[in-house]
């Protein structure tokens, strides 16, 4: 995880969640998030073609020039990346994985953004992880930001963080121990949708992208 709001958002939920695999979306507490909220989301599962931004950050919206709120976000990608984003998403909601993704977006003028997204799964009662807690931050603000709106979007690379793993920059600041977080079943038919090439020794491939295993180095 690259960048400060990214970091910030994963150590809440990971403190909410304690030994479970993910906390209940009526933990959330906006206040205690607050410097981080700008650039947040929840998605709302309605169905594995259909994951509706429930709420969007300001800066979030301004980056896109657009309020977010009941759109798609699975709008606004080559059929390729649409496939694989949809594949994450539901290795998120159904095996309560977390997701952090690399992503560029791209205006009508072809000016360019680094961004950094993280998909964390958030559980209903009744209804399992049906909803999705993120945040997407660009790397560096361009000054173009909130002038030009960001139309298209490509998923660079992607990293996968199981229920039972933690991610190095936790590790980092002396919280080294592992919570007994059981683990789920990661052969759903979410993720054996996803075709398994190895490429490195921690690494795979989803679609065409090179998804690394793990959090942890």
């Amino acid at each position: 995880m690259k960048h400060p709001v990214t970091q910030r958002l994963y150590e809440y939920w990971d403190g909410l969640r304690d030994t479970r695999p993910a906390p209940d979306r009526s933990e959330i507490e906006p206040a205690r998030i607050r410097s981080v909220l700008g650039d947040t989301f929840i998605l709302e599962l309605v169905d594995r073609a259909t994951y509706r931004y429930r709420l969007a950050g300001t800066r979030l919206c301004a980056l896109h020039c657009r309020e977010l709120k009941n759109r798609n976000i699975l709008r606004g990608w080559s059929p390729e990346d649409h496939e694989a984003l949809g594949t994450l998403l539901a290795a998120v909601t159904e095996d309560a994985a977390a997701a952090v993704i690399g992503i560029s977006g791209y205006t009508e003028r072809k000016q360019s953004v680094d961004m950094e997204m993280l998909l964390l799964p958030l559980h209903i009662p009744g209804e399992g992880c049906s909803r999705v807690l993120g945040s997407c931050v660009a790397l560096e603000q361009p000054y173009w930001a909130g002038m030009h709106p960001i139309l298209s979007q490509t998923v660079k690379s992607v990293r996968l963080i199981w229920p039972d793993e933690r991610p190095a920059f936790l590790s980092m600041r002396g919280n080294v121990a592992t919570s007994p977080v059981p683990q789920l079943g990661r052969h759903s038919s979410a993720i054996q949708a996803i075709t398994a090439l190895p490429v490195a020794a921690n690494a795979r491939q989803v679609q065409h992208l090179t998804v690394i295993e793990g959090g942890k180095s």
